[in-house]
């Protein structure tokens, strides 16, 4: 492909954020790293990938852990740390990369070749694509819908100075139910073979 290409995707649960950031990879043939960032970071430990997948993405609770002369008890602020390490050493290195989530778009603003999305959708629209995914009810995706974009929020305001899905924080913001999966994956490849152009 030639030059390094980075691109972050925050996203609301049920908006197809995953799927989007998956052909895009596929597209330009570079990695991909959502929740398989844990993968990545701690390979053939099945059982430590496991448990840290409970604290993945989720901010630390202050009442339940301490700080001592600058490190936290917070497997979640832990973790977090390590993800963001992990991020940031990837693109120095040179490598070309999707990160979906994660502060992203705030760990990797400072490069150039840095494309920032945020992907989100009408409620109705989530509602039936966690309902087909997940094969739960109309209650149910609501409920998984507040409280997975309740945490990702939480999460990304506690590490990042722009808040979670303020368009100013990302180079666009695009709502997937008025063009579809299909048409805002097309519309935001041309958006990057655009800006790629730029970069030249």
């Amino acid at each position: 492909m030639g030059k390094q290409l980075l691109i972050s995707l925050g996203r609301e649960f049920g908006s197809g954020g995953h799927k989007i950031a998956q052909r895009i990879a596929e597209e330009f043939s570079i990695s991909y790293y959502d929740h398989n960032i844990l993968d990545h970071m701690y390979e053939n430990d099945e059982e430590l990938i496991q448990m840290m997948k409970k604290y993945d993405e989720k901010k630390a609770n202050p009442l339940l852990n301490r700080r001592v002369r600058g490190h936290s008890s917070s497997l979640e602020e832990n973790l977090a740390m390590r993800e963001f390490e992990f991020i940031e050493k990837k693109a120095e290195e040179g490598e070309s990369f999707v990160i979906v989530g994660r502060c992203g778009e705030t760990i990797l603003r400072e490069y150039p070749c840095h494309i920032s999305f945020f992907v989100l959708g009408d409620i109705y629209d989530k509602i039936m694509r966690v309902q087909e995914r997940c094969q739960v009810s109309e209650r149910e995706a609501i409920e998984k819908i507040m409280r997975h974009d309740r945490h990702r929020k939480k999460f990304h305001n506690a590490y990042s100075d722009t808040k979670w899905g303020d368009a100013r924080g990302y180079d666009l913001c695009v709502n997937v139910s008025r063009l579809g999966l299909d048409g805002t994956t097309e519309f935001l490849l041309q958006f990057i073979r655009q800006r790629m152009e730029l970069m030249k």
